[in-house]
């Protein structure tokens, strides 16, 4: 079994469709081992998000993940990184298929709805960023 990080975001919690993205991820087959609400600082917005430092999104990108509560996951199933982002869909929703999570719920491209990891290197960083192993069952 794999598994791969994701993060429902403020934009979903704010919406009240946290439901229906976790509806989203057990209906797509995948065990939620791990699950918290939290609150990002800014600063921690920046430490997880670190690798995108230099690119010209990454301030707007920390302000938004930090204003507001975020659901962390641990999803796990096999094939689990490849298939959450085929469930996840586009980074834009409007080029999103039918069937994922931002065509039916994302609102633009940086309100996008989920985060998912993109490798199982990224997976490797982002589970343990959230996540101790006492947590994951």
């Amino acid at each position: 079994m794999e598994r791969t990080f994701a993060i429902i975001k403020p934009d979903a919690v704010e919406r009240n469709v946290t439901g229906k993205v976790l509806a989203m991820i057990e209906e797509g087959g995948f065990k939620i081992v791990g699950m918290k609400k939290i609150r990002l600082s800014k600063c921690q917005a920046e430490g997880f998000y670190y690798v995108h430092k230099e690119r010209p999104f990454f301030g707007d990108l920390c302000a938004f993940m930090s204003r507001g509560p975020v659901i962390a996951l641990v999803l796990e199933k096999e094939n689990a990184i490849a298939d959450w982002r085929g469930l996840m869909g586009a980074t834009n929703p409007a080029n999103a298929e039918a069937g994922t999570i931002r065509k039916a719920l994302g609102v633009s491209i940086e309100e996008n709805t989920v985060h998912g990891s993109d490798s199982p290197e990224s997976a490797s960083y982002e589970i343990p960023y959230f996540f101790n192993q006492l947590e994951l069952v």
